[in-house]
């Protein structure tokens, strides 16, 4: 066991994603397996290779006042509405420091993008060509800036413990949510506010990706697109919008009589040392990362019943996840349900490990995993079970689930949460 043990639960969730803009509508779209995968419209995407991808359910300048939203970039805007409804969701009133439930000094906040404000940055420099310097926007620095989502929303509920941005591409959320974990663990702060976000859906990178061959073309039936551990995967679809936990010392939530969805176990961390973008065939690292896990906190694998698994729906990686979980936990395997959530949500880069925490803890929450869509002729190398097509009842008594995120650059982080 870690020697500092402070234990670390989830008071608060908040979301916008694909399926939905908060955090039980999204819920709600995951438990009935529908995808929010839609053709791209314009003729900017006419001549693209991909035509797919996952937008925000909501879009966020229907929800943001328009004074803030102009100063925002499209990431930073998910961010602080995901924020938002996690906050409330903990039953917070006020900005630390006005409503005597946190001191400001005792609050941070780690919200993570694997890109940062990409369109921001794209779409001035097309004012810059098109209309003159004049007319690019005084705000354009602070959007496009990385850590601009964590600024904003630490502005927003008055953090001064600190406001980091671990920037780990795929993989950046569920860093950020780590990080946040071990924030409180060591006495930093008491609340942080913790997630992941990201608006890449833009021609630029959606070209880029496609030139990489990792994206699905799969333009004919979009909702079909994103399909991890089926035989006929090609690629992940790109996904857009935030997911967010309000992450807090068990002794502070239970003074101030907050409910608890479950225990913030700790994380696992390792880096493949392989390749820029491809990831490492065995899955060794994902293997390090999980058992580096299992040997920092007291989880032990017969708890573990649910995974939420990094599955992008790429030939190569969604095998490699499996090997490294059959590689660590044996037959213990046998026993955990897993559900792909990109299936339905697509891939939020950076903001992947943000709304997958939120569906995890609702999972436990819930006792209830979540379906995988779209997996039509199972992978024979897929060797565990995948819930498939139904939501499933997870067992009673205290159970854990793990959650899953990997980047390029060989980056793995593995989270693990329990009931309480």
């Amino acid at each position: 066991m870690n020697s500092t043990n402070r234990t670390v639960v989830v008071t608060g969730i908040g979301a916008t994603t694909p399926l939905g803009g908060d955090s039980a509508a999204t819920w709600e779209g995951l438990l009935a397996g529908r995808s929010g995968v839609k053709p791209l419209e314009g003729d900017r995407y006419a001549d693209m290779p991909v035509r797919i991808a996952a937008p925000a359910a909501v879009d966020p300048g229907d929800v943001l006042p328009r004074p803030l939203a102009r100063k925002l970039d499209r990431s930073a805007q998910f961010a602080v509405i995901a924020a938002r409804e996690a906050w409330a969701d903990a039953g917070f009133t006020a900005p630390a420091g006005e409503d005597g439930s946190v001191a400001p000094e005792r609050l941070g906040t780690v919200i993570a993008s694997g890109i940062g404000g990409v369109t921001t940055l794209l779409d001035q420099y097309d004012v810059l060509k098109e209309k003159g310097v004049r007319r690019v926007s005084p705000h354009t620095v602070p959007m496009l800036m990385p850590n601009s989502p964590s600024a904003n929303v630490g502005l927003e509920v008055n953090a001064r413990a600190g406001v980091h941005t671990p920037v780990s591409a795929c993989a950046s959320g569920a860093e950020a949510i780590g990080y946040a974990v071990e924030m409180i663990r060591t006495g930093r702060a008491d609340v942080v506010v913790a997630g992941g976000t990201e608006a890449a859906i833009h021609p630029l990178p959606v070209a880029a990706f496609a030139n990489m061959m990792a994206m699905s073309k799969n333009n004919d039936e979009p909702e079909k697109a994103s399909r991890p551990y089926d035989k006929a995967r090609d690629g992940f679809v790109l996904g857009e919008g935030a997911g967010v936990v309000i992450l807090e010392s068990a002794e502070h939530a239970a003074a101030r009589g907050a409910k608890v969805y479950c225990e913030a176990l700790g994380q696992g961390l390792s880096a493949d040392s392989h390749h820029i973008a491809q990831p490492e065939p065995t899955g060794r690292g994902i293997a390090a990362a999980l058992q580096n896990l299992l040997d920092t906190t007291d989880l032990k694998p017969s708890e573990v019943v649910h995974l939420n698994a990094h599955a992008t729906s790429t030939p190569q990686g969604d095998v490699a996840e499996v090997k490294a979980l059959r590689a660590v936990l044996g037959e213990e395997l046998d026993h955990v349900a897993i559900s792909a959530t990109k299936s339905m949500t697509g891939h939020l880069l950076g903001g992947a490990g943000g709304i997958e925490t939120v569906a995890t803890v609702l999972a436990l929450h819930h006792r209830t995993a979540p379906p995988t869509i779209n997996v039509d002729d199972l992978d024979e190398a897929v060797d565990a079970d995948v819930v498939r097509d139904t939501p499933r009842p997870l067992p009673e008594g205290t159970i854990a689930a793990i959650n899953n995120s990997f980047g390029f650059g060989g980056h793995n982080v593995v989270l693990a949460f329990r009931t309480v």
